[in-house]
């Protein structure tokens, strides 16, 4: 259970909120979850918070203390007041699941509900999705370049907070880590701990071979040495493999060894040998210390015998392209019971916004499962084949497209209504299984680290028309 975050929220939203109760009080509003650009120049990101935004929207409410507060700022209404403290939540959340490859400009998450309410909200929906999916989209990029080997999350001492250290191990196994150096995210979401020892131990103790037989004695079934306390190859290496040779003849299989400094590629070349003459060829070779993609794939090209990466700061903080910008924008308000779409209008084409409540597609080539684009609909249309779309990248050569033989399947599902609360995974690795599956149905180039290929995204020829005529609506006014 996460703490009430009611007050997670930037000032503007209450002052909104209070004056939206006394001027617009029945009115009815859309709001999108889309983010712009995505991270490390990358293709796109990985959905991830869903379960923490459901929980917390669930669980919202205004105790006496907060309500006394808010009370003692002197800026709202005693009538605002008094809705807060008998909140009870009106609003409908539709989203992608964990896990879903997002690409910009589509809506992860839309709200619908009572206006005041819908604004409230804003500030730590996005906090909880921008955080945790930047930290899932990094985690997809670091494993990737592990190439199939395990990757352990050790960022908890350099995340920006507790929240940011725990939440971020759930995102980090949702972008494909397979445990955490979290004991306490571990334990809150169910994962593996996993973890070694650090410099400190080998220091503590008169030399470093009574340090690791005095580890071995302790954890006979869980010795793995970190070896670049002195000098890796001609001692902490030798030192491993005599205690590993006592545990052996004791009936314990050494786990291996973790090399955290110096020459990574070289260290483990040369480690790797003597491993392998001692006769422990199943021993694992595990590098750590500021560990990235680039550091990883380089390492891997240069044929380091690395089988386990322990990656920290640039995983939990995504050091390279530390935020996701994703924006909460109002697509629709209702007026006299009908939804009226709305639009925020920039000089920019990518900051002009998608009026109207809409759902968005995956297109896949008939007969497979091999996605080939993106459609945003208004929500009232239906996709046919042979319909005529519209690109949204503004550099597209062709911006009408006409497009057929495909199979539409929705993203977006509803989570939470004012009365019930659907079905959202909440184990980790089941998103991390939902994810991968996702992934491999996109093209192979879109993948990419390095210089990803475009992944077409669409809106339909109904869709660019009411944005087109909104701003010249907006235009006509000016």
């Amino acid at each position: 259970m996460m703490d009430n975050l009611a007050l997670l929220t930037d000032l503007y939203e209450f002052s909104m909120a209070n004056g939206y109760a006394q001027t617009l009080p029945d009115e009815e509003a859309v709001f999108d979850v889309f983010y712009r650009k995505v991270p490390d120049q990358g293709s796109f990101v990985i959905a991830a918070g869903l379960a923490q935004v459901v929980e917390t929207v669930r669980n919202w409410h205004f105790d006496e203390a907060e309500i006394d507060y808010l009370r003692g700022l002197n800026l709202f209404s005693e009538a605002f007041l008094t809705q807060l403290a008998e909140f009870k939540n009106e609003c409908e959340i539709t989203a992608m699941p964990e896990g879903t490859p997002v690409f910009p400009q589509e809506p992860l998450l839309t709200i619908q509900g009572p206006l005041w309410q819908t604004q409230l909200l804003e500030t730590f929906v996005l906090n909880l999705v921008n955080h945790q999916s930047l930290i899932a989209t990094k985690a997809r990029r670091i494993t990737v370049a592990a190439e199939g080997r395990p990757v352990m999350e050790f960022g908890a001492r350099r995340a920006q907070g507790p929240d940011a250290a725990t939440l971020g191990a759930r995102a980090a196994i949702i972008g494909g880590c397979a445990s955490t150096s979290n004991v306490l995210a571990a334990k809150r979401f169910n994962l593996p701990s996993a973890g070694t020892m650090a410099h400190a131990w080998i220091e503590a103790f008169p030399d470093e071979l009574t340090a690791f037989q005095k580890w071995a004695a302790i954890y006979p079934d869980n010795a793995s040495l970190l070896v670049d306390t002195y000098d890796v190859l001609s001692s902490g290496v030798p030192n491993a493999i005599r205690v590993f040779k006592q545990l052996a003849a004791a009936g314990h299989r050494p786990v291996g060894i973790r090399i955290d400094s110096g020459d990574i590629a070289q260290l483990a070349a040369g480690a790797r040998r003597q491993l392998d003459e001692a006769g422990f060829i199943d021993a694992k070779i595990t590098a750590s210390n500021a560990l990235d993609e680039a550091v990883m794939t380089s390492l891997l090209k240069e044929g380091a015998p690395i089988d386990n990466f322990g990656v920290g700061e640039q995983l939990i903080t995504s050091a390279s392209s530390p935020v996701l910008s994703g924006v909460y924008k109002l697509a629709a308000i209702s007026q006299n019971g009908q939804l009226i779409p709305k639009i925020k209008v920039s000089a920019s084409r990518e900051k002009t916004t998608l009026p109207g409540l809409k759902r968005v597609y995956r297109l896949y080539q008939q007969g497979t499962t091999r996605a080939i684009g993106d459609v945003i609909a208004l929500a009232d249309e239906k996709l046919a084949s042979g319909m005529t779309v519209v690109a949204l990248n503004p550099l597209a050569t062709r911006s009408q497209q006409q497009l057929g033989d495909f199979v539409a399947r929705e993203l977006q599902h509803t989570v939470l209504s004012p009365k019930t609360t659907a079905a959202v995974e909440t184990d980790c690795f089941a998103i991390q299984r939902f994810s991968q599956q996702r992934l491999a149905e996109l093209p192979e180039a879109t993948q990419r680290l390095v210089n990803p290929d475009h992944y077409p995204v669409y809106i339909t020829q109904q869709l660019a028309e009411l944005q087109a005529d909104l701003i010249a609506q907006q235009h006509a006014k000016n």
